[in-house]
């Protein structure tokens, strides 16, 4: 179990970087496309399209790290409410459909838009489109992962009291 741990702070740290690098590049893009814009009338269709790709990126790679902390948007009304096993396999039902909508919808199904828009191109960027997307399957793997290290931290979890299960 405490492999499992490390995967996941060295996972975290790795992600958690990759968001700070996305957003420094963001305001720097930002910056540069406000000046371009505003002060020499020349907008930048390059930034606005590195922009729109790198929030896009950012806000997936957060998404993935939200669920790596377990700390997603839940509706806790009934879990929380509950104790003992019950509780327990509730929540291990939950990271475990966490998993499976992961593993179908964001890799299978990024595999499959990757794939298929490899063959277009960005407009300002001429890059292909599947290298763009290819941020789908990757998240969906880092939410599968931490959805197993989540459901095998509640499996050992204490669930006596009520409240929302931390890992």
């Amino acid at each position: 179990m405490e492999a499992l741990h490390n995967v996941r702070k060295i996972l975290m740290k790795v992600l958690g970087l990759c968001i700070i690098v996305l957003f420094m590049m963001m305001t720097v893009i930002g910056t540069y496309q406000i000046i371009t814009r505003y002060f020499f009338n020349r907008p930048s269709t390059v930034s606005e399209e590195l922009l729109t790709y790198s929030f896009t990126w950012m806000a997936l790679l957060a998404s993935a790290y939200v669920f790596g902390k377990r700390d997603h948007m839940r509706m806790g009304f009934l879990a929380d409410k509950l104790t003992g096993p019950g509780r327990k396999y509730l929540e291990v039902a939950i990271d475990l459909l966490a998993f499976a909508f992961a593993g179908v919808v964001m890799v299978y199904g990024g595999i499959s838009i990757t794939k298929l828009t490899m063959i277009q191109t960005t407009a300002s960027l001429r890059v292909p489109m599947g290298y763009i997307y290819v941020i789908v399957p990757v998240t969906g793997i880092l939410i599968m992962i931490f959805s197993l290290i989540n459901a095998l931290d509640m499996l050992h979890g204490d669930f006596s009291e009520r409240g929302e299960a931390n890992v």
